[in-house]
């Protein structure tokens, strides 16, 4: 249903939760975007719109090994600012995989894969991205003076799309307007200039997004004397670290952006953090009369925005995300922590169950542990799972993480003690600090584990599966921030299994998984 006139207005961000670096393409009516994933498999989730408002996971972009090596991958390493683009009936993805400090894209014929192996070109730094020129040329810009003393900027080359072999030198075309950690480049050709969009000042507070036009692809670039088009630096805007934009043109000629951005969560005398991660939102683009491009409101964006002319479809309020694991086949907004083994999950072994055997690996480690996990995509939220686990030895656990990385996580979970009996337990590691904060003897093997969560706080529960909810303790928001837990992601809900040093005999069956955002 198209909404009313009346009503032409849409929320930010548009893909709530870690969902960074956007990066978008049109084809006909039909926008697709992509963002980065980091230490998570499969990488790049990949979205489908008709709106630009609201969008629907169709999958991920690399789901094997082979395009994908996150094995002893740190946290907030990985995969980092995809571009996403399509020519000749063909999407082409390029993206960093940080891990190896190697670039690559894949290329597919559907957005829904299967994406070819990756082709690796001769092309170091970070933050690739590729323009398809009309007389047929193709670049490959990026982020370089990483290594050695190749300044600090913005290059580009011209590529043979079929191999990713150079056809030029690699040339510094513009070091941005000063500020620090120029980066995140798009060159787009637009009545028949070249205009140079990357980030400044570094994805924090800072952030912002500036531009630069030539008659050249290689220029010399003339900045826009307004710089920078989109920043919320130094202002009480709720949205904060705008940048990392990429610009869509619509089928009516209008243009739009999409850009990453944060919204924190004011602590009582500790400052702002923020828990979510960096998030994607929306803003429309208006051209000053001397062809430059703004961002938003003149250069700003704002949670409630004028929808124009986008053709909005109403699909009402968001409400429970249940996943009883009966397709057999896990879901889109799935993920592993890294390289998953074979061997610690499955959706065969028990029909219609999630199946996690532990492992020796911890979610203290940078491995894979026996770990499934979604992203917390609302403030205020209720999270539960119905686990069956009849651990009988020491060190046996499964249950249910918040997780924002290796050394900044909490966990509810059913264990086998040292007292040689099941119990449940509240955990929290904040850095290098973790206690096991309350436990209580539990006899039966089905249990339902679940948490409330609100701006400010994660309060745990579990229950037996016909009994009531039992409350058990609560852990703060602001200590899984990345303010306080570093990185460049965001939380996730994820269930797990571990053996705590050796391999669980006992599989961890999880029934069902349910996701419910509030008001």
């Amino acid at each position: 249903m198209t909404l009313t006139e009346a009503n032409k207005q849409y929320s930010n961000p548009v893909i709530p939760g870690f969902h960074p670096d956007p990066s978008i393409c049109r084809v006909g009516s039909d926008f697709y975007l992509v963002t980065s994933s980091f230490e998570y498999f499969p990488g790049v989730p990949i979205f489908h719109s008709r709106d630009l408002v609201h969008w629907k996971q169709l999958g991920h972009v690399l789901t094997r090994p082979s395009q994908l090596d996150l094995e002893g991958c740190r946290s907030s390493v990985g995969i980092y600012a995809p571009t996403l683009r399509y020519h000749n009936g063909r999407f082409y993805m390029i993206t960093t995989n940080v891990k190896m400090f190697r670039n690559f894209y894949v290329w597919a014929e559907n957005p829904e894969g299967p994406w070819s192996e990756p082709i690796w070109p001769e092309w170091p730094g970070i933050d690739p991205s590729l323009t398809f020129d009309d007389d047929g040329r193709v670049y490959i810009t990026g982020t370089g003076g990483f290594f050695g003393d190749e300044p600090k900027g913005i290059y580009q080359a011209e590529i043979e799309i079929e191999t990713g072999k150079l056809l030029t030198e690699r040339r510094l075309i513009w070091q941005g307007t000063g500020a620090k950690a120029p980066e995140g480049p798009h060159l787009y050709r637009v009545n028949g200039q070249y205009y140079l969009m990357i980030a400044e000042g570094g994805t924090e507070y800072g952030h912002m997004v500036t531009i630069a036009r030539s008659d050249s692809p290689y220029g010399p670039f003339e900045s826009n004397p307004s710089n920078p088009i989109l920043t919320h630096r130094s202002s009480g805007i709720s949205i904060q670290a705008t940048g990392h934009a990429d610009l869509v043109q619509l089928e009516n000629g209008s243009w739009w952006a999409v850009f990453l951005g944060i919204r924190p969560v004011s602590v009582p005398f500790s400052g702002r953090h923020h828990h979510l991660g960096r998030e994607t939102f929306l803003a429309p683009v208006s051209w000053s009369p001397e062809g430059w491009p703004v961002i938003g409101d003149g250069g700003k964006a704002a949670e409630k925005m004028d929808a124009g002319t986008l053709p909005l479809e109403d699909d009402g309020a968001p409400g429970a995300d249940r996943d009883d694991f009966d397709a057999g086949r896990m879901q889109p907004e799935w993920n592993f922590l890294r390289n998953p083994r074979d061997e610690d999950w499955s959706l065969s072994e028990q029909p219609g169950r999630l199946t996690l055997r532990g492992s020796a690996v911890t979610l203290n480690d940078t491995a894979s542990p026996a770990f499934v996990g979604r992203r917390q995509q609302h403030f205020r939220c209720s999270v539960a799972t119905f686990l069956s686990f009849a651990p009988k030895q020491e060190g046996e656990e499964a249950g249910l993480t918040v997780y924002m990385n290796d050394r900044f996580h909490y966990e509810i979970a059913l264990v086998y003690g040292a007292e040689g009996e099941r119990k449940v337990i509240l955990r929290r590691r904040i850095g290098s600090l973790w206690k096991v904060e309350l436990e209580a003897k539990y006899e039966g093997a089905d249990i339902v584990l679940g948490l409330e969560a609100d701006p400010s706080q994660y309060s745990f529960y579990y229950a037996s599966p016909d009994g009531e909810r039992i409350p058990f303790g609560s852990g703060e928001c602001a200590l899984l921030s990345t303010e306080v837990a570093g990185g460049f992601t965001g939380v996730y809900f994820g269930m797990y299994a571990t053996g705590n040093g050796k391999a669980s005999t006992a599989p961890a069956a999880f029934d069902w998984f349910q996701y419910t955002p509030r008001a």
